[in-house]
Protein backbone atom coordinates (compact mmCIF):
# COMPACT_ATOMS: atom_id res chain seq x y z
CA UNK A 1 0.00 0.00 0.00
CA UNK A 2 1.16 3.36 -1.25
CA UNK A 3 0.28 6.28 0.73
CA UNK A 4 1.42 10.41 0.38
CA UNK A 5 -0.11 11.89 3.30
CA UNK A 6 0.41 15.85 3.68
CA UNK A 7 -0.78 18.49 5.46
CA UNK A 8 -1.08 21.10 2.97
CA UNK A 9 -0.74 20.31 -0.63
CA UNK A 10 2.35 18.63 -1.66
CA UNK A 11 4.20 19.99 1.44
CA UNK A 12 8.10 20.56 1.21
CA UNK A 13 8.77 17.04 -0.37
CA UNK A 14 6.91 17.13 -3.64
CA UNK A 15 9.44 14.60 -5.12
CA UNK A 16 8.31 11.88 -2.59
CA UNK A 17 4.91 12.13 -4.26
CA UNK A 18 6.97 11.46 -7.60
CA UNK A 19 9.38 8.58 -6.84
CA UNK A 20 6.43 6.94 -4.72
CA UNK A 21 4.25 6.80 -7.80
CA UNK A 22 6.83 5.95 -10.21
CA UNK A 23 7.23 6.28 -13.71
CA UNK A 24 3.33 6.39 -14.25
CA UNK A 25 1.96 9.39 -14.75
CA UNK A 26 -1.60 8.57 -14.63
CA UNK A 27 -3.32 11.13 -11.91
CA UNK A 28 -7.21 11.81 -11.02
CA UNK A 29 -8.07 14.55 -8.91
CA UNK A 30 -10.92 13.86 -6.32
CA UNK A 31 -12.68 17.08 -5.00
CA UNK A 32 -15.55 16.23 -3.55
CA UNK A 33 -14.45 17.59 0.05
CA UNK A 34 -14.97 21.01 -1.13
CA UNK A 35 -18.67 19.64 -2.75
CA UNK A 36 -21.25 22.00 0.02
CA UNK A 37 -19.37 25.03 -1.41
CA UNK A 38 -20.77 26.92 -4.30
CA UNK A 39 -19.87 25.57 -7.34
CA UNK A 40 -17.79 28.14 -8.89
CA UNK A 41 -15.46 28.02 -5.60
CA UNK A 42 -15.37 24.35 -5.96
CA UNK A 43 -14.09 24.83 -9.92
CA UNK A 44 -11.59 27.21 -8.94
CA UNK A 45 -9.58 25.41 -6.13
CA UNK A 46 -10.04 21.80 -8.03
CA UNK A 47 -8.64 23.31 -11.13
CA UNK A 48 -5.33 24.75 -9.15
CA UNK A 49 -4.77 21.12 -7.77
CA UNK A 50 -5.26 20.14 -11.33
CA UNK A 51 -2.26 23.15 -12.58
CA UNK A 52 -0.31 21.97 -9.61
CA UNK A 53 0.30 18.56 -10.47
CA UNK A 54 0.28 18.80 -14.65
CA UNK A 55 3.01 21.30 -13.53
CA UNK A 56 5.05 18.52 -12.14
CA UNK A 57 4.32 16.39 -15.51
CA UNK A 58 1.30 14.55 -14.33
CA UNK A 59 -1.69 13.64 -16.95
CA UNK A 60 -4.72 14.54 -14.80
CA UNK A 61 -7.95 14.08 -15.33
CA UNK A 62 -10.66 14.90 -12.78
CA UNK A 63 -12.73 12.31 -11.25
CA UNK A 64 -16.23 13.74 -9.39
CA UNK A 65 -17.27 11.01 -7.41
CA UNK A 66 -21.24 12.58 -7.89
CA UNK A 67 -21.14 11.08 -11.44
CA UNK A 68 -20.74 7.55 -9.40
CA UNK A 69 -23.26 7.75 -6.94
CA UNK A 70 -25.17 4.87 -8.59
CA UNK A 71 -22.28 3.79 -10.76
CA UNK A 72 -19.76 2.01 -8.41
CA UNK A 73 -18.72 -0.63 -11.26
CA UNK A 74 -18.45 1.98 -13.62
CA UNK A 75 -15.95 3.85 -10.88
CA UNK A 76 -13.96 0.77 -10.11
CA UNK A 77 -12.70 0.59 -13.70
CA UNK A 78 -12.20 4.72 -14.25
CA UNK A 79 -10.22 4.49 -11.21
CA UNK A 80 -7.66 0.97 -12.20
CA UNK A 81 -6.56 3.43 -15.37
CA UNK A 82 -4.56 5.26 -12.76
CA UNK A 83 -1.52 5.49 -11.21
CA UNK A 84 -2.19 7.99 -8.37
CA UNK A 85 -5.21 9.12 -6.94
CA UNK A 86 -4.87 12.52 -5.76
CA UNK A 87 -7.58 14.06 -3.08
CA UNK A 88 -7.50 17.42 -2.37
CA UNK A 89 -8.73 18.99 1.27
CA UNK A 90 -11.76 20.34 2.12
CA UNK A 91 -14.33 18.94 4.72
CA UNK A 92 -13.27 15.50 5.37
CA UNK A 93 -17.18 14.30 6.82
CA UNK A 94 -18.09 15.40 2.99
CA UNK A 95 -15.73 13.71 1.34
CA UNK A 96 -15.82 10.99 3.62
CA UNK A 97 -19.88 10.40 2.33
CA UNK A 98 -18.97 11.43 -1.25
CA UNK A 99 -16.46 8.05 -1.05
CA UNK A 100 -19.22 5.79 0.65
CA UNK A 101 -22.25 7.16 -1.45
CA UNK A 102 -19.87 6.48 -5.06
CA UNK A 103 -18.84 2.97 -3.30
CA UNK A 104 -15.27 4.74 -3.50
CA UNK A 105 -14.29 4.00 0.13
CA UNK A 106 -14.38 -0.21 -0.74
CA UNK A 107 -12.67 0.39 -4.23
CA UNK A 108 -9.96 2.85 -3.11
CA UNK A 109 -9.44 0.23 -0.05
CA UNK A 110 -8.81 -2.84 -2.72
CA UNK A 111 -6.97 -1.20 -5.11
CA UNK A 112 -4.58 -0.14 -2.25
CA UNK A 113 -3.80 -3.28 -0.72
CA UNK A 114 -3.14 -4.80 -3.92
CA UNK A 115 -0.49 -2.02 -4.83
CA UNK A 116 -2.60 -1.36 -7.70
CA UNK A 117 -2.50 2.62 -7.21
CA UNK A 118 -1.10 5.09 -4.51
CA UNK A 119 -3.10 7.49 -2.64
CA UNK A 120 -2.35 10.63 -2.20
CA UNK A 121 -4.27 12.98 -0.13
CA UNK A 122 -3.91 16.26 2.03
CA UNK A 123 -5.96 17.38 5.13
CA UNK A 124 -9.44 16.36 4.57
CA UNK A 125 -7.69 13.76 1.55
CA UNK A 126 -5.59 11.82 4.29
CA UNK A 127 -7.71 12.59 6.79
CA UNK A 128 -10.20 10.35 5.89
CA UNK A 129 -7.79 7.44 6.17
CA UNK A 130 -8.24 7.56 9.87
CA UNK A 131 -10.19 4.76 11.63
CA UNK A 132 -12.29 7.93 13.03
CA UNK A 133 -13.35 11.37 12.00
CA UNK A 134 -14.63 11.93 15.95
CA UNK A 135 -12.35 15.24 16.50
CA UNK A 136 -12.70 16.70 13.01
CA UNK A 137 -15.94 17.95 14.20
CA UNK A 138 -13.87 20.88 16.22
CA UNK A 139 -12.31 21.78 12.76
CA UNK A 140 -14.93 21.45 9.98
CA UNK A 141 -19.03 20.87 10.18
CA UNK A 142 -20.74 17.82 10.00
CA UNK A 143 -23.55 18.89 8.72
CA UNK A 144 -22.12 20.13 5.47
CA UNK A 145 -23.08 16.17 4.54
CA UNK A 146 -26.68 17.60 4.14
CA UNK A 147 -25.39 21.20 2.64
CA UNK A 148 -24.09 18.85 -0.24
CA UNK A 149 -26.06 15.32 -0.15
CA UNK A 150 -29.38 15.83 1.67
CA UNK A 151 -27.51 13.20 4.22
CA UNK A 152 -26.05 12.83 7.60
CA UNK A 153 -22.49 12.80 8.06
CA UNK A 154 -20.60 9.29 8.89
CA UNK A 155 -17.96 9.35 11.83
CA UNK A 156 -16.06 6.13 10.68
CA UNK A 157 -13.26 6.65 8.58
CA UNK A 158 -11.48 4.18 6.33
CA UNK A 159 -9.52 2.75 8.74
CA UNK A 160 -6.15 2.55 6.10
CA UNK A 161 -4.10 4.19 9.21
CA UNK A 162 -4.06 3.24 12.90
CA UNK A 163 -3.91 6.64 14.46
CA UNK A 164 -5.61 9.74 13.28
CA UNK A 165 -4.40 12.35 11.48
CA UNK A 166 -4.18 15.80 12.21
CA UNK A 167 -3.19 18.17 9.63
CA UNK A 168 -2.43 21.77 9.93
CA UNK A 169 -0.79 21.59 13.37
CA UNK A 170 0.58 25.33 14.19
CA UNK A 171 1.17 26.14 11.08
CA UNK A 172 0.03 29.32 10.14
CA UNK A 173 -3.38 29.21 8.72
CA UNK A 174 -7.21 29.99 10.99
CA UNK A 175 -7.27 25.86 11.21
CA UNK A 176 -4.64 26.10 13.39
CA UNK A 177 -6.68 27.34 16.13
CA UNK A 178 -9.03 24.30 16.70
CA UNK A 179 -6.91 21.66 15.21
CA UNK A 180 -5.14 22.61 18.94
CA UNK A 181 -8.46 21.25 20.51
CA UNK A 182 -8.09 18.25 18.01
CA UNK A 183 -4.89 17.72 19.89
CA UNK A 184 -5.71 18.18 23.42
CA UNK A 185 -8.96 16.02 23.22
CA UNK A 186 -6.83 12.70 21.73
CA UNK A 187 -4.81 13.73 24.48
CA UNK A 188 -6.91 13.33 26.92
CA UNK A 189 -8.89 10.51 25.63
CA UNK A 190 -5.46 8.85 24.24
CA UNK A 191 -6.31 8.44 20.87
CA UNK A 192 -3.39 7.26 18.81
CA UNK A 193 -3.07 10.07 16.48
CA UNK A 194 0.03 12.10 14.38
CA UNK A 195 -0.29 15.93 14.07
CA UNK A 196 1.70 17.21 10.98
CA UNK A 197 2.68 20.85 10.74
CA UNK A 198 1.67 22.81 7.07
CA UNK A 199 4.81 21.45 4.73
CA UNK A 200 5.52 18.29 6.55
CA UNK A 201 4.19 14.95 4.62
CA UNK A 202 4.36 10.69 5.64
CA UNK A 203 5.16 8.59 3.10
CA UNK A 204 3.72 5.07 3.58
CA UNK A 205 5.07 1.96 1.35
CA UNK A 206 7.63 1.97 -1.70
CA UNK A 207 7.31 2.40 -5.43
CA UNK A 208 6.07 -0.96 -6.75
CA UNK A 209 7.06 -3.16 -10.19
CA UNK A 210 3.54 -1.97 -11.30
CA UNK A 211 4.12 1.87 -10.36
CA UNK A 212 6.95 1.77 -13.24
CA UNK A 213 5.02 1.78 -15.83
Amino acid sequence: MRLFLSSWKLGDAPELLDDLVGQGRRAAVVGNALDALPDAHRRQATGREIAMLRERGYRVTEVDLRDHFTDAGGLAEHLAGFDVIWVHGGNPFVLRLALALSGADEILTALLRRDAVAYAGWSAGACVLSPTLRGLELVDDPADTVTAYGRPALWDGLGLLDYAFVPHYRSPIPESEPIERVVERYEHEKVPYRALRDGEVTVIGQPSTAARR
